[in-house]
C-alpha cells in the first residue's frame, strides 16, 4: 500500500484528489494539510510515501515545505510530487533544486495522477512532457554560474548514462542503449546520486542539463 499525504490550499481540490487516488487498491490517503507548514507537520507525523505538494499557497508555500521535508533525515524516504497549474519556468525549476522527485499538472486525468504517485513511490523520477519542456529550457538557461567542474568526479561510462538520465531513459532504456544489464544501470544510476550529491533521477535531470551535457532538443517526448 503506498501512504500519500495531500497538500493544497484548496479544499475541493484535496477531496478531488483523495477520491481519484483511493479508487485505487494500492493507494491510501492517510492526511491532508492546507499549507506547507501544516504539510511538513503533517509529513513529520504521518511519514507518507509520497507527499503532493501544490507550489503556491498561503501559510507556507510548497517549495520552502519540499526543502523543509528534503532536509529532515527522519524524511528521506519521503517523495514530493509538485502540483502545478501555471508555466512559470522558475518555480518549476526551483521545485527540482529544493528536492522534488517531480511536477504534474492539475489538469492531468485520474490514471496519470494514480501512476504518477506510483512511478515516484518507487524511486524513479516523474518528468512529464509538458511540464519537462519548460524546466529544462530554464535549467539551460539558468543564471547559475557553469557546473561542469561538477562532472570531473565521473567516469566515462557514467556520462554517459547522466546523459542517458537527462534524456528521460529509463534503466531498462539506458542498458539497452549503453550494452549493459538492467542491474549494472541501476548501479551506475545509484553513483551518480551519490557522487553528485543529488537526491534523486529528477535533480540528475536538471544537472545533465544545467551542466550542457544534454541539449534541450535531446529530450524525449
Amino acid at each position: 500500500m503506498i501512504r500519500v499525504a495531500l497538500v493544497d490550499d484548496q479544499h475541493l481540490v484535496r477531496e478531488g484528489l483523495r477520491a481519484l487516488l483511493e479508487r485505487a487498491d494500492d493507494l491510501a490517503v492517510i492526511g491532508d494539510a492546507e499549507n506547507g507548514d501544516a504539510g511538513v507537520e503533517l509529513a513529520a507525523r504521518e511519514r507518507p510515501d509520497v507527499v503532493l505538494m501544490d507550489i503556491r499557497m498561503p501559510g507556507g508555500d510548497g517549495l520552502d515545505a519540499t526543502r523543509r521535508i528534503v532536509a529532515d533525515p527522519a524524511l528521506t524516504h519521503v517523495q514530493v510530487i509538485m502540483l502545478t497549474t501555471f508555466d512559470t519556468d522558475e518555480h518549476v525549476l526551483d521545485a527540482v533544486r529544493a528536492g522534488a522527485a517531480g511536477f504534474l499538472l492539475k489538469d492531468s486525468s485520474p490514471e496519470e495522477l494514480r501512476e504518477a504517485v506510483r512511478i515516484v513511490a518507487r524511486g524513479d523520477a516523474l518528468l512529464s512532457p509538458a511540464v519537462t519542456r519548460r524546466v529544462m529550457r530554464a535549467a539551460a538557461g539558468s543564471p547559475r554560474p557553469p557546473s561542469t567542474d561538477r562532472l570531473a568526479v565521473l567516469t566515462e561510462r557514467e556520462r554517459e548514462v547522466l546523459a542517458k538520465v537527462g534524456e528521460g531513459c529509463s534503466n531498462t532504456e539506458i542498458a539497452e542503449t549503453l550494452f549493459i544489464s538492467a542491474a549494472t544501470a541501476r548501479t551506475h544510476v545509484s553513483r551518480l546520486l551519490a557522487k553528485l550529491g543529488a537526491r534523486d533521477r529528477s535533480q540528475l535531470v536538471v544537472l545533465a542539463y544545467e551542466t550542457g551535457l544534454v541539449a534541450p532538443g535531446n529530450r524525449r517526448e
